[in-house]
């Protein structure tokens, strides 16, 4: 397994300080910083085939924007663009949400759209031979290439048919632009083999907020790659 890399952004002069709290929040918006909220759902549903069955994107969104900054928002106040990116209007707030597993994560910004995606590591050789070809590689793409890809389309206009020809930049920690502008990539890894990846049109900060069950309060986290996902 290769190291385990920390997320950083930069953006303007706070960096990912803490804000000051909302009301009945546990922070408030700000611009050029994005608030991640990853959260362990450990006694998930399963369907016939032993797939565990998630709860809805909208739910997840209501729940993290409730739990953040103490919004008390309903599905009418959640609104999708031709692009099917989410955004709360009144609020001033994009979102992207991602589950993966036993993992879920939310993605808000008071900036411009975001994307979160959430992959784990499992044998998917086909899937990632024919992204490796797509992105122009020598190989096989890797799951954080899959992530990232995946955060942005959910970021951008782009979508699985229009993607030809977008490249990832070399991997390194932080924000990396694409050859797609103005869109820029980050990833990292949370634990040990669950990969995730941002995308969105500017460099943010980004605050990390960990739930180790979706009835637990929302904690500061440092360092995403240290997670207990147990």
């Amino acid at each position: 397994m290769e190291h385990r890399p920390a997320l950083a952004g930069r953006c303007g002069t706070r960096g990912a300080q803490d804000a000051e709290r909302g009301s009945h929040g546990r922070t408030r918006p700000e611009p050029c910083v994005i608030d991640c909220l990853i959260t362990r759902h450990p006694h998930l549903p399963s369907d016939r085939m032993g797939h565990r069955l998630n709860g809805s994107g909208r739910s997840l969104v209501i729940a993290a924007a409730g739990e953040l900054y103490g919004l008390a928002v309903t599905a009418s106040d959640l609104a999708r663009d031709r692009h099917l990116r989410w955004s709360l209007p009144a609020h001033g707030l994009t979102a992207s949400v991602t589950h993966c597993g036993t993992l879920g994560a939310v993605a808000l910004s008071a900036g411009p759209h975001v994307g979160v995606d959430l992959q784990d590591e499992r044998d998917r050789p086909a899937a990632l031979r024919w992204l490796g070809s797509l992105l122009g590689l020598p190989g096989p793409a890797r799951l954080r290439d899959f992530a990232e890809c995946e955060a942005l389309i959910k970021a951008s206009h782009l979508t699985k048919d229009t993607f030809a020809g977008v490249r990832l930049p070399g991997w390194r920690p932080g924000w990396r632009p694409t050859n797609a502008p103005p869109y820029l990539v980050c990833s990292t890894t949370l634990g040990t083999d669950t990969h995730l990846a941002l995308a969105g049109s500017r460099p943010a900060a980004v605050r990390w907020w960990w739930r180790p069950s979706p009835t637990a309060p929302a904690a500061r986290s440092v360092d995403p790659t240290t997670l207990d996902q147990g």
